[in-house]
């Protein structure tokens, strides 16, 4: 499909929604300063100031006026483990508006490729690992937040029902736990990582303890957010699966959080005391994904190595420190 738009020479305009979060930018920066984008592609990046998706009127308005060929849906409400667990209702109902709202105003205005972002935090709380993709709905996620969760699963039996019934190519990416540039760095609702990089960093400037939220203990995969946006581009123009496909490094690239607050603190060189609050919660002590499906598609990817990842993210933060989200 994709390739007989460009040989048509017909105009492809890619729409990507929750263009302005740690992946939309990525992506954007991969488009538009890497050479990411093709010949003939117009690339709309979207954000909850241009339209709210949880309307279908201002969703279908943003769709009339932009008229893409592609979808890139990354929209969501997201938050960190402790404001999912204070609210977990209004992350289901968010996220399943936001969803319907895209992917049915794509299919009523007959566009026949849509990518979804899912995560990781989908899978069933009590299974096997590595985790593959075949093991989305085989049981409850992790409780602490289950609205979210169950909310991702739900385009995942959408893509289907659009394939099944209308033959549409839409489908899902599912990366683990991602972080670079334009993440949300807010010490109590951002992303692991990046919540840490910020408590570092105080912690520096304060000259006081650093605290973490939890034992350490728990295992993730993380991923730097311009390897995921190469990866989706290319899921967009290459992958012809409904079924959804991780996007992740591989199960021996697996980090303690009490790693990775080690190497934040050498990268943003904390010389002072870490302190490891045990009444706060871990969430999932491991969700270990197999990149197994990725790599017998794409076999020579490579990916940037975490220090490099993690010294250029740490940069980005410190050098945007007053517009970083935090």
């Amino acid at each position: 499909f994709y390739e007989s738009f460009r040989k048509k020479k017909s105009p492809v305009r890619i729409l990507v929604t929750g263009g302005s979060g740690l992946l939309g930018k990525a992506i954007e920066h991969v488009v538009t300063k890497q050479g990411g984008a093709r010949d003939g592609e117009e690339w709309i990046f979207l954000s909850s100031k241009d339209a709210n998706l949880t309307d279908l009127a201002q969703t279908r308005a943003i769709f009339e006026k932009h008229r893409p060929t592609h979808v890139i849906h990354l929209a969501a409400k997201v938050g960190g483990l402790y404001l999912h667990m204070k609210e977990n209702l209004q992350f289901w109902r968010d996220n399943i508006r936001i969803n319907d709202n895209v992917l049915h105003t794509a299919h009523e205005m007959n566009i026949n490729r849509v990518v979804s972002c899912l995560s990781s935090c989908i899978f069933p709380d009590k299974t096997t690992y590595p985790i593959d993709e075949t093991m989305i709905h085989n049981g409850p996620p992790h409780e602490s937040n289950y609205g979210y969760s169950y909310a991702k699963r739900m385009i995942d039996v959408q893509n289907r029902g659009y394939r099944s019934q209308y033959g549409r190519k839409y489908t899902a990416v599912i990366p683990t736990n991602v972080f670079g540039p334009y993440d949300n760095f807010n010490k109590e609702n951002g992303h692991v990582l990046s919540a840490l990089i910020n408590k570092t960093h105080t912690a520096k400037v304060e000259g006081s303890p650093l605290q973490v939220w939890g034992s350490g203990k728990p295992l993730r995969q993380f991923i730097y957010s311009l390897d995921i946006a190469r990866l989706i581009i290319w899921v967009l123009r290459e992958y012809e699966e409904v079924s959804p496909i991780i996007l992740s490094v591989g199960e021996d690239d697996e980090i303690s959080i009490k790693e990775a607050v080690e190497k934040i603190a050498e990268t943003l060189e904390f010389k002072g005391e870490i302190v490891y609050d045990t009444t706060k919660s871990d969430g999932q002590i491991k969700k270990t994904a197999s990149n197994a499906k990725l790599r017998s598609l794409l076999p020579d990817f490579e990916f940037t190595p975490f220090p490099q990842a993690l010294k250029e993210t740490c940069d980005w933060f410190l050098n945007n420190y007053d517009i970083a989200r935090r």
